[in-house]
């Protein structure tokens, strides 16, 4: 029986009570020694104490920053932090004012741009006057070296988040399309500032990559290629091809709107030209940064990035050559020549003219960064060809300052993979091109070119399921006879009503050239009655102009058949963005 003094209520006297003269010596024993161990653990080893509420705000163009973002919430999580996360397209900056603790993880699109869905935002907090003095914060940028704005969006909502009075508890970090070492060690240093106190145990956690499960971008699967298919006619300008590879048995799954991230290798010659520039043979031997030893050839064909010319690879080349008119071109007052000496050229160019000697193998190793995968929108549905996917590519084949130039990727899967090959794939979810819930919604889709991939999936998918939503699409390219990327198929749709609609544009087919948003505003009625009946507007394609024009178009239609002003035109075709039934897949 226990004694008087023992430190328990009546309730718990009687349960032990109860228990202890039924234990067997050996049983006793063990509770005892359990009970005292478990009583001399060190503090550390138990939850961490709360840390307070923590934000963690991601703008996200192809779902990384979102998967950052939850990675982040997570780790905070066993720190002892209230988090939470949200979408910059489901947020305002007016929010920011009832925080304390804030993470940003935000990528730059294009040339410097924010992320599609995250354009209002920046927008309103670039001009918004909020008094943000109590909030402690730091930003995590996810950009692209080859970009000369790199980073740039990250980079703006930090000195903005500044300049409102917020404390950067933690500086920038710039991440590359190789994130991960980065983004850990910015998580690490960001929530350790935040909440300085916590056990030295609960700290340092984060740097830590998750364990890799199943197929996925640390462990890309070997797809076999099943098919592929010219969809050109012979005498068209234009190599478009058809890819299907096979998924069985990788557990991988997709619903059409997302990617296929294709890891390419470099072509053959051009890893030759890059040793010949560098006057080196290939066999020589150099030390990767997880400090295996590598043949050189092998890292330039499979390992790095050896075409992408930007400043962050002549800073390196610079720095291995101490090449006097490499400096003077990266000179802050040269950007402009800079600028222009950057376009259509590759490092190769830069090699041959800056270091005309040749390189040492570690110098030339250390200017590239590691090749990253292609994202491709996949252009079938998983109902329709299930264990499948398949893409529409474009091979990219040019001249500039006379050399023959081709895209890392699309050559890759045009020359040099044939069917019966294994290329390293991972599906990257876009939870931002969706088809809507609502089956009976009508949708319309403008997908010029090899924009006409993910309306493949749409259409085909609909009809799977048996969706009674009208569906529209807008194609064009340059010649009817020869550049009509799955004609037969659209006609099929058509004829058993999965398609209830489709306008074409030829842009050579006449003297004047007619784009996919002229053929919007001459059916310009009809597309606002569509709207009005509450359908959703996909665009997929050229980011450059097409979509700009396909945007403009949008707003005038809206303007002149809803007899709005402009400024409500624009309001109204914004609302559309916020309610997600105008959706973008822009590259």
């Amino acid at each position: 029986m226990l004694p008087e003094h023992a430190p328990f209520t009546p309730d718990q006297r009687r349960i032990l009570d109860s228990l202890l003269p039924d234990f067997a010596p050996v049983q006793a024993g063990w509770l005892s020694g359990y009970l005292a161990a478990s009583a001399a653990a060190p503090a550390a080893s138990l939850a961490p104490p709360p840390a307070g509420k923590l934000l963690v705000l991601f703008g996200t163009e192809s779902g990384n920053s979102e998967t950052l973002a939850d990675r982040a919430v997570k780790e905070a999580k066993k720190r002892g932090f209230q988090a939470s996360m949200t979408n910059m397209a489901e947020s305002s900056p007016s929010e920011l004012t009832q925080a304390a603790n804030l993470l940003v993880i935000v990528s730059t699109w294009g040339d410097g741009e924010p992320p599609e869905t995250a354009t209002t935002y920046h927008h309103d907090l670039m001009s918004a006057e909020l008094a943000l003095k109590d909030l402690r914060f730091s930003v995590c940028a996810l950009g692209d070296t080859s970009y000369e704005k790199f980073c740039q969006t990250g980079r703006e909502i930090d000195a903005r988040l500044q300049a409102l009075g917020a404390t950067r508890v933690a500086g920038r970090q710039d991440c590359d399309v190789d994130y991960e070492q980065d983004f850990c060690g910015w998580l690490d240093r960001a929530l350790t500032a935040l909440a300085p106190t916590m056990p030295v145990a609960a700290q340092g956690s984060a740097a830590a990559v998750p364990a890799a499960f199943g197929f996925g971008k640390k462990n890309p699967y070997p797809a076999t290629l099943l098919e592929s298919v010219l969809l050109n006619g012979r005498g068209s300008d234009k190599e478009t091809l058809h890819f299907g590879f096979s998924l069985a048995g990788s557990g991988m799954c997709y619903e059409p709107g997302d990617a296929l991230a294709v890891v390419p290798r470099n072509a053959p010659d051009v890893v030759r030209a890059v040793l010949d520039a560098a006057k080196l043979s290939g066999e020589e031997e150099i030390i990767t940064k997880s400090s295996a030893h590598r043949r050189l050839a092998d890292a330039l064909g499979e390992d790095l990035d050896i075409t992408a010319l930007s400043r962050a690879v002549l800073t390196k080349l610079a720095d291995a050559t101490e090449s006097a008119p490499l400096h003077a071109l990266l000179a802050e007052d040269s950007k402009d020549r800079l600028k222009m000496y950057l376009h259509g050229r590759e490092i190769v160019d830069a090699i041959e003219e800056f270091a005309p000697n040749g390189l040492p193998a570690d110098a030339l190793a250390g200017i590239f960064r590691k090749l990253p995968p292609r994202l491709y929108s996949i252009a079938s549905s998983p109902l329709l060809h299930p264990d499948e996917v398949h893409l529409t590519v474009a091979a990219v084949r040019y001249q500039a300052h006379g050399r023959q130039r081709k895209g890392v990727c699309s050559t890759y899967l045009a020359d040099l993979v044939k069917p019966g090959d294994k290329v390293p794939v991972f599906v990257q979810p876009n939870k931002n091109f969706r088809l809507p819930a609502d089956g009976s919604a009508p949708v319309i889709m403008i997908g010029p070119g090899t924009g006409i991939a993910p309306f493949r999936a749409f259409v085909e998918h609909r009809a799977a399921l048996g969706a009674s939503g009208r569906n529209w699409l807008f194609m064009g390219d340059q010649h009817y006879l020869y550049d009509f990327l799955y004609q037969l198929e659209w006609q099929d749709h058509l004829k058993s009503g999965a398609l209830s609609r489709l306008d074409v544009a030829f842009s050579r087919d006449q003297p004047e050239k007619i784009y996919v948003q002229h053929r919007m505003m001459q059916r310009a009625r009809d597309l606002y009655a569509w709207l009005e009946e509450g359908a959703h507007f996909y665009v997929c394609g050229d980011a450059t102009r097409m979509a700009a024009d396909v945007h403009e178009a949008l707003v005038s239609i809206v303007q002149t058949e809803g007899s709005k002003s402009r400024e409500a035109a624009e309001s109204y075709v914004e609302d559309l963005r916020k309610s997600k039934r105008y959706q973008r897949d822009v590259y």
